[in-house]
């Protein structure tokens, strides 16, 4: 059965570029709010969505869709690295369901996450001081092309709600990402032949090369603060109407969008509100669900607009 959902934008930032203390504190307690509802749902499996930022998936192969049976941790930007707790069983069903459904995500049992998947998770149950119970990563490819339609990632994700409302178990499904944000990412068209080579052979970026990128982003939250970098503005008019229409259930809103008008508004990071979107779609398989809490604040110092949003079915009472 499905118990809920949390989507909440990510940032490596968060913890090296300092906001307005208000800020910070704000978006502490909104993660403290989603954390106390995690555990009053008290789910035994947890589902999320993510993306990632070339650290686990490159062009030796990029699925659009991956299901992860097994996985471990980058640990990059001061994430827990190691052994991720993955329901290899139920993985392996939910594999089965969705290509039955004619989705066709591919299938991991070496799953490398970086901070897209793991964040999210250590905010929320190091809010609660709780223990994480397995989970089963889904990664959504949003950082290099090609990557799926937005109507691909609802139906993915309705897909995955179908397999997890016959389930037993208490499910609760995250979505990881966006909102707008343009963050500086490797781009295989204009990677240096050294990048681009190591981008194609799928070779792991090894320590000091993993702390030279950190470090640049690091930097570029400050620059961009500054308005010194060529990155696009965050837009928070556009990501309050993305949030309220998934708040709304009208997830199908988003099948005919075309990936360039989101660029151009949210830029190349809004692609990763592939995530919300089957996340939320998920949730709509156990009918008409309602909202618990949101939040919204643009944060320049951490590239993002960040947002977090709970959702629970409607007919679901929480104590």
């Amino acid at each position: 059965m499905i118990v809920g959902s949390i989507c909440m934008s990510h940032s490596p930032l968060m913890d090296r570029n300092r906001a307005k203390p208000e800020t910070e504190q704000s978006f502490r307690d909104a993660v403290q709010d989603a954390a106390q509802l995690f555990d009053a749902l008290r789910p035994d499996l947890v589902i999320v969505f993510y993306p990632d930022h070339l650290n686990g998936f490159q062009y030796n192969i990029l699925p659009t869709l991956c299901i992860g049976a097994r996985a471990r941790s980058l640990g990059d930007y001061g994430t827990v690295p190691g052994e991720v707790r993955v329901d290899e069983e139920a993985a392996l069903s939910l594999s089965s369901r969705v290509i039955e459904q004619g989705i066709d995500a591919a299938l991991s049992f070496d799953m490398l996450v970086d901070h897209g998947a793991t964040q999210p998770l250590e905010l929320l149950v190091g809010e609660s001081g709780g223990q994480l119970p397995p989970v089963i990563p889904i990664f959504i490819n949003c950082a290099a092309k090609p990557r799926p339609p937005f109507f691909r990632a609802r139906a993915f994700g309705e897909a995955v709600g179908k397999w997890a409302q016959e389930r037993p178990e208490r499910i609760l499904i995250i979505g990881s990402g966006g909102l707008s944000h343009d963050p500086p990412l490797p781009n295989i068209a204009t990677a240096s032949p050294e990048a681009k080579e190591r981008m194609i052979s799928g070779a792991a970026s090894s320590f000091a090369d993993r702390l030279a990128r950190q470090g640049g982003v690091f930097r570029a939250g400050v620059a961009f603060k500054e308005g010194k970098t060529g990155l696009r503005d965050l837009n928070p008019d556009w990501d309050k109407s993305f949030m309220a229409a998934m708040a709304n259930g009208t997830v199908a809103i988003v099948d005919d969008w075309v990936e360039s008008d989101v660029v151009a508004a949210g830029g190349g990071g809004a692609n990763e509100v592939r995530c919300w979107i089957a996340a939320m779609a998920a949730l709509s398989m156990d009918g008409p669900y309602r909202t618990v809490s949101e939040f919204y604040a643009p944060v320049p110092e951490w590239i993002t607009g960040m947002g977090l949003m709970t959702a629970i079915p409607k007919d679901l009472s929480v104590e």
